[in-house]
């Protein structure tokens, strides 16, 4: 619905459950110093819905459209439903706000950022500092660790592990229960094409399949798929499709084995 309220508006929580734009389960701790905005860049005002017990620290920034499961723990100083404004994967976004979904137990650490239209599944964790753009998608009992970057339209599964210091290009998948070490960097573009409309072509993101593993500091180019139980070590340079259970390290990475169990 549209509202005359304006996006930078500040409203107390109790003004916001009188106008039932705010809903609050029982036994919720909410910091006095939490910032509500039900209004996007464009005007349009999205209720807030908290479940059950749950927390959310000082500083908190909690925009329209946010769903907040039982039992989740939100931290001091997070940013939850932030709508995308400005340019962003070779278009301008206009600051339109959308539904942002966290299960139950949620934990968003100090800090992190996530952006409107992501979902969060159940008992997972988000680390300090990491960043969630416009549409990811996060499956349950996974642990997302401090200082990544995950991009618009990726989709992480179930019991997935990323270790700090990452980056997740554009509408990367991980499959469940992949493993990703610190420092891993992906690529969607072989080109390197940027706001040239004309020969710019599709983005080609990286797949990582069930139950993969890729160690610290290794870059894995775009189009590349690393199998179902695949190993690649440590700094590799990922150039070519990884087979199943397969290891690969090196620069190039290359074939080393099999992955025994």
């Amino acid at each position: 619905m549209t509202h005359p309220m304006t996006p930078d508006e500040l409203i107390t929580a109790a003004e916001l459950v009188q106008s039932g734009l705010l809903q609050v389960g029982a036994d919720c701790r909410v910091h006095p110093t939490a910032v509500f905005l039900p209004a996007d860049l464009r005007g349009t005002v999205r209720p807030i819905v908290f479940g059950e017990h749950v927390t959310v620290g000082a500083y908190a920034v909690l925009h329209g459209g946010l769903t907040i499961g039982d039992h989740a723990h939100v931290g001091h100083h997070t940013v939850l439903g932030e709508p995308e404004y400005g340019y962003a994967v070779r278009e301008r976004h206009p600051g339109t706000g959308g539904s942002t979904v966290l299960g139950t137990g949620v934990i968003i650490r100090a800090g992190a950022i996530v952006y409107a239209g992501t979902t969060i599944g159940d008992q997972t964790t988000i680390g300090h500092h990491t960043l969630l753009r416009t549409g990811v998608s996060v499956g349950a009992g996974s642990q997302l660790a401090a200082n990544l970057t995950v991009e618009r339209g990726t989709s992480i599964g179930s019991g997935v592990r990323c270790s700090p210091g990452s980056h997740l290009t554009a509408d990367t998948v991980v499959g469940d229960r992949a493993f990703l070490g610190a420092g891993v960097r992906t690529v969607n573009d072989k080109h390197l094409i940027w706001r040239q409309p004309g020969q710019e072509l599709p983005l080609n993101p990286p797949i990582f399949l069930e139950g993969c593993k890729v160690g610290s500091g290794a870059v894995v180019l775009a189009g590349v798929t690393v199998g179902p139980g695949a190993l690649v070590g440590a700094g590799a340079v990922v150039t070519r499709d990884v087979a199943d259970n397969t290891v690969v390290y090196g620069v190039p990475s290359a074939r080393h084995g099999q992955v025994t169990r």
